[in-house]
């Protein structure tokens, strides 16, 4: 379709939303898939502080539901990220038609190296910037107070330091 071209809206909120709802079945998907290995993608992500923290000290849970809802909320953000390229891939499907050829030329290296960019951030952090930083706040309590970190809390926090380095 050229630019010159038009369409009614009602065209343009179908095509929308069939875009959303490839989205939304490309994240369930994913999802659906790694469910079940939910405590162990947390264990993953949880590995970095554990290794740092005291002998004997332990995550602990402060709500009744988190032991439970934490490793889902968890394996929902692992699904959101890893269907980002196609998430990527609807966005450009659905804007493309309205660019010129010379910025279509323009978009598909900028989306693979923010992609690549995104994920190596990602890494960044994990094995480098989470030792360091959680080997830092494990060691610097005083003395006399238990290190024991809320698994919600931890999953907050660290999901706050991906996204800062991503």
């Amino acid at each position: 379709m050229a630019v010159e071209d038009t369409q009614p809206l009602i065209t343009h909120l179908i095509e929308l939303r069939k875009r959303l709802l490839n989205c939304i079945v490309a994240v369930l998907l994913i999802f659906l898939a790694l469910i079940y290995f939910a405590n162990d993608i947390y264990h993953l992500v949880a590995a970095p502080l554990i290794k740092q923290m005291p002998q004997g000290a332990t995550m602990i849970a402060t709500d009744v539901a988190s032991p439970f809802f934490t490793p889902i909320k968890l394996t929902f953000m692992v699904s959101l990220i890893l269907s980002a390229p196609v998430i990527l891939y609807q966005v450009w499907a659905f804007i493309a038609p309205a660019l010129y050829k010379h910025e279509r030329r323009l978009v598909v290296p900028l989306l693979v190296s923010s992609s690549l960019l995104f994920y190596i951030g990602m890494a960044f952090a994990y094995f480098v910037v989470f030792p360091l930083a959680f080997g830092f706040l494990t060691h610097t309590a005083p003395e006399g107070v238990q290190v024991s970190t809320d698994i919600a809390s931890y999953l907050s926090f660290v999901m706050a330091l991906f996204m800062a380095f991503a």
